[in-house]
């Protein structure tokens, strides 16, 4: 994979060099010392995946994740020496359609490769995600008999790059009394996912908190997934965290959760897949419709990274695709009572 550097700290390179040469497979194009340099060298050639810092002179690496996806869009993962300090400008990045975030790998303490690893893996994952992936077997969706029941009504929502801002913008369209529990799935370390899940709360005016093992959604509090395992809807109607399958590239996955509420959610629902890259979700959304539930693809123009929505109207899984502003204004339309 061909990989740019963006940050300005020479032992933050260094770290980072080292961290890719234990993959013979990466090639080091460039290395930019600021936001600005970044986006005049990643349009003069464009990198499968830039490592972008957030804290630079000149231009930061928000700015610089804005200009580069509007600009030359490709892959971005944040890498950061605080995380916790920098929580707010992550999720900007992230809406602006940055893939993930990882620590910048400690240089000269301890076990070098293992200090390496975590940003392998994220390296490997979005190689996956831009076409490595060697095609998912469709699991069959057991057809069970549905009760209706106009009290249980759920909102299964999936998201990844460019996120954040999406279901910020998502969730202000909806009021506190929503008529219906809302499970989010977004592709956040579970470093950051309290910090997201207080984010949205705080901007959006809705109840929203991680989603606690063994939990049932309710109307009233939107439940973010909150660990590196995958959420389930059980057949009970409870939420679980599952280390199973091992073989997703994303954890957690949003076709993981999408296929329970498909196999397992007795009530009505609404699945909705937003900006994201990658494939994640379609096949769920997939199923949730071939199960009779109504499903809603985010359009490519409202859309920071065209990737899974893009997928999913490719298999025709989503019965309406529609730009982000009038998905909220939709729901209130179908849970209006």
């Amino acid at each position: 994979m061909r990989i740019a550097i963006v940050n300005d700290m020479p032992l933050a390179v260094e770290a980072l060099r080292r961290a890719l040469a234990f993959e013979p497979k990466h090639q080091l194009v460039w290395v930019a010392g600021n936001g600005e340099e970044a986006v005049r060298l990643c349009a003069e050639d464009t990198p499968d995946l830039i490592l972008m810092d957030l804290i630079m002179p000149v231009m930061d690496g928000v700015e610089a994740t804005r200009r580069i996806m509007a600009q030359s869009p490709c892959a971005i993962v944040i890498v950061t020496v605080d995380r916790q300090q920098n929580v707010h400008r992550v999720f900007e990045a992230m809406g602006f359609g940055a893939l993930d975030v990882v620590d910048t790998p400690a240089l000269g303490a301890g076990d070098a490769k293992e200090a390496a690893a975590p940003l392998l893996r994220k390296i490997m994952n979005i190689g996956w995600l831009m076409g490595q992936q060697p095609p998912k077997r469709v699991h069959p969706v057991e057809n069970l008999l549905r009760k209706s029941l106009e009290q249980r009504r759920l909102v299964a929502i999936g998201s990844s790059a460019g996120g954040p801002a999406a279901l910020e913008t998502l969730l202000k369209g909806l009021p506190r009394s929503f008529q219906a529990a809302i499970v989010l799935v977004q592709h956040v370390d579970q470093v950051f996912a309290a910090g997201m899940a207080e984010w949205l709360s705080s901007s959006c005016g809705v109840n929203v908190r991680l989603a606690r093992d063994g939990e049932t959604p309710q109307a009233g509090t939107v439940l973010l997934a909150g660990t590196n395992h995958h959420i389930r809807l059980l057949k009970n109607g409870t939420l679980a965290y599952t280390a199973e399958p091992v073989n997703e590239i994303y954890r957690p996955s949003i076709d993981v959760f999408f296929e329970s509420v498909a196999r397992y959610w007795d009530g009505e629902a609404v699945g909705v897949l937003l900006t994201g890259m990658g494939r994640d979700g379609a096949q769920g959304l997939k199923l949730m419709r071939q199960q009779g539930f109504l499903t809603i693809a985010q359009d490519q123009h409202s859309s920071s990274v065209y990737g899974m929505p893009k997928a999913a109207a490719a298999i025709d899984a989503a019965v309406e695709i529609r730009p982000l502003d009038t998905i909220a204004p939709r729901l209130l339309e179908i849970f209006r009572t």
